[in-house]
């Protein structure tokens, strides 16, 4: 699987990149909402792992912008974020996202999280 993971902090962005790649799964990054917005157009992975609280444009209005665009709309969006009050989660996924993973991350769970994110949703 192709993984956009969108993270500006360098050790949980090196986690999640060692965590997938020891998974066999590729990945590409982003540092900033803008960044990502750019690789997502250029790339179109099979999942953006996208953490909420980023520079220059933040996690919650690049998913705004990737559901608003109908060439990026239908590629799953999974919150990678330290938001964890109640209700953080109920309003990313309202927002559009496919699943939420709080960090910090859950090592032994992280990649089975992250593919169980990506399997088709009931209706």
């Amino acid at each position: 699987m192709r993984v956009l993971l969108v993270e500006d902090v360098d050790d949980n962005r090196y986690l999640a990149r060692c965590l997938l790649e020891s998974a066999g799964h590729v990945v590409e990054e982003a540092l900033n909402g803008a960044d990502a917005l750019d690789r997502a157009e250029r790339s179109h992975p099979d999942l953006i792992l996208l953490d909420m609280s980023l520079p220059i444009v933040d996690g919650w209005e690049v998913l705004r912008r990737l559901r608003a665009d109908p060439a990026l709309a239908a590629i799953p969006v999974v919150a990678l974020t330290a938001h964890a009050m109640a209700g953080d989660k109920e309003r990313i996924l309202e927002a559009g996202a496919r699943g939420y993973i709080p960090k910090p991350l859950n090592v032994p769970s992280f990649v089975q999280q992250v593919v169980d994110c990506t399997l088709p949703q009931s209706p």
